[in-house]
């Protein structure tokens, strides 16, 4: 189920630009976790010869190619490499894409950088004048950022919301609360911020940014209570309850559905709401 609309869906390889400042290079690693494939964002002022790039995704060297001739045919060159997490769909080819580029890499988590300097919530990024804010996002992993890109009232949330479909809580290093703080996050700012666009690290553009955020915090009260419920009828393992709870999801899925079942079990016990070992 998506939780918005695309006003420019990429296609698979390079596809138009999302925003004025946004354009999205696809990484060819379709599957049932990462949608259509890694989001690989270019981000630039119009009228300036440098660019960021946001999560230059799996070692891929076509892919990773790619990203850099986009860049150039638009004008560009590759000035910084920010990392949304830590996760090899996102990262893992950020060390190979520093050397093509001869870019610094920043990111949350000290072992994911490149250069002297990181990332920290409530930083701003300035690259050829464009600027980024970090705005920290944890929950799905305890590194997640999303960069808010102000000049187009638009935010790159990496795994934090998709552009369909729901995203995992990676237990133990995702927790359930963390991830709610940072959709509330998110969803003020859709609401006193002006954000209006989502930019996602997978799947379509969400041009109803309030609506997707929305729709994540309603989903998640909703399974949350699914799983109260199935803990109160007798079922006491995480594998029980995925079976009771993700009974219509892929079943493809239902190994990341068991990491945001533990993640809901220990918010459901550090809340007092249920009692298991």
């Amino acid at each position: 189920m998506s939780a918005g609309t695309a006003p420019g869906r990429p296609r698979a390889g390079v596809g138009g630009w999302a925003t004025a400042r946004a354009l999205c290079v696809l990484a060819p690693n379709a599957s049932p976790m990462t949608l259509d494939g890694t989001n690989t964002w270019i981000v630039a002022e119009p009228d300036s010869p440098l660019a960021v790039v946001i999560d230059p995704g799996p070692l891929d060297e076509g892919h990773l190619s790619r990203v850099v001739d986009a860049a150039e045919q638009a004008g560009k060159r590759v000035a910084l490499t920010l990392l949304t997490h830590g996760h090899p769909d996102h990262a893992e080819g950020a060390a190979r894409f520093a050397e093509l580029t001869r870019t610094p890499v920043r990111a949350l988590d000290p072992a994911l950088r490149l250069g002297d300097e990181g990332l920290a919530a409530g930083d701003t990024v300035t690259t050829g004048g464009l600027e980024l804010q970090v705005v920290a996002t944890p929950g799905h992993t305890a590194d997640s950022l999303s960069f808010l890109l102000p000049a187009d009232a638009a935010v790159l949330t990496g795994d934090t919301v998709l552009g369909r479909g729901t995203t995992v809580v990676a237990h133990p290093d995702g927790r359930l609360g963390d991830y709610l703080d940072s959709l509330r996050r998110l969803q003020a700012l859709t609401v006193d911020g002006g954000v209006d666009t989502v930019l996602p690290g997978h799947g379509p553009v969400l041009g109803d940014a309030r609506g997707a955020v929305e729709f994540y915090l309603a989903h998640r009260a909703h399974r949350l209570a699914q799983v109260e419920t199935a803990v109160e009828s007798g079922l006491r393992t995480p594998a029980e309850v995925v079976a009771r709870v993700y009974a219509d999801v892929d079943r493809a899925l239902w190994p990341a559905a068991e990491l945001s079942v533990r993640a809901q079990l220990d918010y459901l016990r550090e809340h007092g709401l249920i009692e298991l070992p």
